[in-house]
């Protein structure tokens, strides 16, 4: 790392600092590793905004003072990743053997960690429903394979939702009426936050039931959009934005080759929600802005009080967006059920490997600098060729 400046330093000048965290269930673990980067190098978004697990860590992140997060994200992480009936795979025994053996053992050891989850549940977590809705009942509190209740508890344990709820650091978490189909966002600058919104956000269909809040029920934010990033970059008034933005599913990846290719796949490309368009259209977004006030400085005098002349520089006041985007990427040994796939080496992995990527990525403190005028729009990803800014 460049001993002239530290990631704090690179980062001052912005109006807002945000940590944008994709659902992916145990895939999610990827994140925790994420943050204790961040919180290493004393980088503290004061925005967090999730889907699905996202929501949970989002939740963690405000509800905790900076000094503790780390700590009750691992927490929260060992927890869940306990069996809840049978006894736990002897991680530590296995850890070196697997080392040493070809991927399949790898997966086969996920495919047995999944199966534990789908027969037993995860603990603090989801339990399977004994007596699940069938279609001549109606009972939406319990259409769904699996209970999440006990998650309440979890996230009762884990957050302070008053702390939450002071707004010293915002959070906003996704979610979907089941009725009307509305994507709606739960945000504490606009109401008190409760367990029951987080829970909202991660239920996803048909694994959990939908949560009923204020006599609405709410679906898993993910089945519409799984990344809230465009709720942060549309965000008013306009700020100088510093985006971390961590996504669990790869848009790019390779061909499949069989038939047990094809849904690993699928997943990825349906979850990934497409975040480098956002991207991509955004900064476009910026440099239309910037024409516009260009633009402006042509008018002749006279026009200032004019409805439309307030308008238009209230849209061409100046914005300057840094994204720093990381991809969970995965090894080749994983399989369709990576998503539900609890097992304890396989956190710790996922845990490691998004320490590593956040690492690399601070190696360059430049890429947290203030976007220029020219480029107000600029994407950094330390997995693309060069590992350089990405700007028209």
């Amino acid at each position: 790392m460049a001993a002239a400046r530290s990631p704090r330093r690179a980062s001052r000048g912005y109006d807002t600092v945000a940590l944008v965290l994709q659902g992916g269930g145990a895939l999610g673990s990827y994140q925790g590793g994420i943050y204790e980067g961040l919180a290493e190098a004393d980088l503290h978004p004061d925005w967090v905004a999730g889907i699905s697990i996202g929501a949970i860590h989002a939740a963690i992140i405000a509800g905790n003072p900076p000094q503790r997060r780390v700590e009750q994200l691992r927490r929260f992480w060992d927890h869940i990743c306990r069996p809840p009936l049978l006894p736990p795979t002897p991680v530590d025994a296995l850890r070196d053997t697997l080392a040493h053996l070809p991927a399949p053992a790898g997966a086969a050891l996920g495919a047995w960690e999944a199966w534990r989850a789908v027969l037993e549940g995860q603990n603090g977590f989801f339990v399977p429903r004994l007596a699940p809705s069938w279609p001549l009942q109606h009972s939406p509190e319990t259409a769904s394979f699996y209970d999440s209740t006990p998650l309440k508890r979890t996230l009762e344990e884990f957050v302070d939702f008053d702390l939450l709820n002071t707004g010293a650091t915002r959070i906003s978490v996704g979610a979907v009426n089941v009725q009307s189909g509305n994507f709606v966002y739960f945000d504490n600058t606009e109401q008190a936050l409760t367990a029951d919104h987080i829970m909202a956000s991660a239920a996803l269909p048909p694994g959990f039931a939908p949560v009923a809040i204020d006599g609405e029920y709410y679906w898993d934010g993910g089945i519409v959009s799984n990344t809230p990033l465009y709720q942060v970059l549309k965000s008013s008034p306009r700020r100088y934005s510093l985006v971390f933005q961590v996504d669990l599913w790869s848009a790019h990846g390779q061909l499949p080759g069989n038939l047990s290719e094809v849904p690993i796949r699928q997943k990825d490309i349906q979850y990934s929600s497409r975040t480098r368009l956002v991207t991509d259209y955004m900064r476009e977004v910026e440099e239309y802005r910037s024409l516009l006030r260009e633009l402006l400085k042509h008018v002749p005098p006279g026009h200032a009080r004019e409805p439309w002349m307030r308008r238009a520089r209230e849209l061409a006041s100046d914005r300057r967006i840094n994204v720093i985007h990381l991809i969970y990427r995965g090894v080749k040994c994983e399989v369709p059920y990576k998503d539900y796939e609890f097992g304890q080496l396989g956190m710790e992995e996922r845990w490691a490997g998004g320490l590593s990527d956040i690492r690399r990525t601070l190696e360059h403190p430049s890429w947290l600098d203030v976007p220029g005028a020219e480029h107000p729009f600029v994407t950094h990803d330390v997995h693309r060729p060069g590992h350089g800014r990405r700007s028209p």
